[in-house]
């Protein structure tokens, strides 16, 4: 097999004409003639503006009507309750406390008996610092039924009844014990600053490039939301995408005289006392307690039960673990790849492609660490960003590892040839019986409006279909977005923003024919703390999975 990876493409537009961006001229400035800096990317400066007000300083792809329609719907559906409005300076005593709240189990059937195929429901009651009951909804709120000593563990699903009190619903699917586990993600007035901040401040992260010429260098900020102010900008607008990117123009230097992508820390503005409402252990990240017992015995499924109840058509889940492996509630069955052997088996004669973030990364080292007999190519690339393949000539088997484009909070200099989009990586593969693609983007853009987010799948979805019309037989996988704990830069990546993200992917790619790898239930499943890349066992199973797709039998 020689793989065929690129295919000519078509000229596109200036990128000016694929944005919707309003800008005040104050002295005409004409666009620059250079070529790109990154593939289907060329910069042009923009003319000196004015200082908008800051919801109103964020460019948005324009959509088609259907798909505009489609984005309404979908932000519709992920709508978070209301929140109330905090008063400025405000102190913790209203807000939601974990240490006062509390949850019970409710009753079951005919004397309280649970049987394998049942559903235990939870009422979770939330309280104030004061101890007063919380009278309305909005909390951030995540559970799981678990026995550590069987290594089982089963997402639930929790309900905001908007009154201060929350359900939260498990399937029973395993003998024995089973504990319940409830955590406070946000309470709802941290999700109020929250939502303040993704509004008024997307560009809380600070991105930065660095130009160069000869002996002159600059570095300037750089960001989908960049602030207008008197000094020019370059816009790096995707040409296919239309994905939007914009740096302010060096003083000495022109746009075209880009060299690279790179972090450069947080600003984030607070008002008075807001802090105190992300305090690990206090109100962020936090388990609530039990009013009476937390766990329950569940006893064989009921001879009358039909086998199918266990199904994810009754649960909504994708699975569950038992004995430290996850078996699926529906879709392929799951098969064990335990050894190099078996890896490198199934992976015979196919070529992977992966796109996406560090957690997708993990999942081109998997593969890497098992497949001893392939050789390492790029080896010398930064070990965060890639892009790596590994090629195995004996069973011809390639696989590729590339990051996505922009925005990126990488602590690495990514060169501008490296900032590729994923929709045009895909564009590029030629697809077939033995192409699998997989890709995965979530926590870079969790600081931005959700629109971002979504015109971002968008365009990777019209990639997909493109990809399924001209090579119908390719496997394309699906991550979505995972749990990922208390950390240092809560304020622009969260959990808050990973649940709404998580809700989107699904939506965004619904009933095509692709496969979800739900990330999102097999890290809140599993007894290891949340971490936004999943530890050795986590990835193992998810491995599983994807090799599963590829070699069902």
């Amino acid at each position: 097999m020689k793989p065929n990876f690129v295919k000519p493409r078509q000229n596109y537009k200036e990128n000016s004409a694929i944005i919707n961006k309003k800008v005040t001229s104050t002295q005409p400035t004409a666009p620059h003639t250079a070529p790109p800096t990154a593939p289907h990317t060329a910069p042009h400066t923009a003319p000196p503006t004015a200082s908008p007000v800051p919801d109103n300083f964020c460019t948005f792809k324009p959509l088609s009507s259907a798909e505009a329609e489609e984005e309404r719907l979908i932000l519709d559906s992920i709508a978070w309750p209301e929140t109330p409005p905090l008063p400025a300076p405000f102190s913790l005593n209203q807000t939601s406390n974990a240490a006062h709240s509390t949850f019970i189990i409710l009753p079951g059937g005919v004397g309280d008996e649970r049987h394998v195929g049942d559903q235990l429901e939870v009422m979770i009651k939330m309280y104030d610092f004061q101890g007063n009951p919380k009278k309305s909804g909005g909390d951030a709120i995540v559970a799981r039924l678990h026995n550590r000593a069987l290594e089982a563990g089963v997402a639930g699903r929790v309900v905001d009844h908007l009154n201060g009190s929350y359900s939260a619903v498990f399937p029973l699917l395993w003998e024995g014990s089973a504990q319940v586990e409830v955590t406070l993600v946000h309470s709802s007035e941290a999700i109020t600053v929250l939502r303040r901040l993704n509004r008024e401040q997307p560009d809380r992260t600070i991105l930065k490039s660095l130009f160069r010429s000869g002996s002159v260098s600059e570095t300037t900020i750089c960001n989908i939301c960049l602030r207008q102010t008197n000094q020019p900008q370059c816009n790096y607008t995707d040409l296919h995408t239309g994905d939007p990117w914009f740096c302010y123009k060096p003083k000495e230097l022109s746009c075209d005289t880009r060299m690279n992508h790179m972090n450069g820390g947080m600003r984030i503005k607070l008002k008075a006392n807001e802090a105190n409402l992300f305090k690990s252990n206090v109100n962020m990240q936090v388990f609530i307690q039990a009013s009476g017992p937390a766990n329950v015995t569940v006893l064989p499924q009921r001879k009358e039960q039909p086998m199918d109840s266990l199904g994810s058509g009754k649960s909504g889940l994708s699975g569950y673990y038992y004995q430290g492996v996850w078996r699926s509630l529906g879709g392929t069955e799951v098969h064990q790849f335990n050894n190099s052997s078996a890896i490198s088996q199934c992976l015979k004669g196919k070529v992977v492609h992966m796109y996406g973030d560090s957690t997708i990364r993990q999942w081109f080292e998997y593969l890497d660490a098992s497949l001893p007999d392939a050789k390492e190519i790029n080896r010398n690339n930064p070990k965060k960003s890639g892009p790596f393949m590994i090629w195995d000539n004996a069973k011809n088997i390639l696989v590729k590892f590339h990051l996505h484009g922009p925005p990126l909070s990488v602590s690495i200099h990514i060169p501008t040839s490296e900032l590729r989009y994923i929709a045009n990586e895909i564009d590029d593969v030629v697809g077939g019986t033995n192409t699998v693609v997989i890709f995965g983007i979530w926590a870079h853009l969790t600081p931005f409006p959700m629109q971002f987010y979504i015109r971002r799948l968008y365009g990777i979805r019209r990639a997909v279909i493109r990809l399924l019309n001209r090579a119908p037989d390719t496997l394309v996988v699906i991550r979505t977005p995972n749990l990922r704990g208390t950390n240092p830069y809560i304020f622009a990546f969260n959990d808050w923003y990973a649940i709404q993200q998580d809700k989107v992917v699904r939506a965004v790619f619904k009933g095509l024919n692709v496969q979800l790898v739900d990330a999102w239930e097999m890290v809140l499943a599993h007894h290891l703390p949340h971490y936004i890349h999943p530890p050795p066992p986590i990835i193992k199973n998810i491995m599983n999975i994807i090799l599963s797709h590829m070699c069902p039998q």
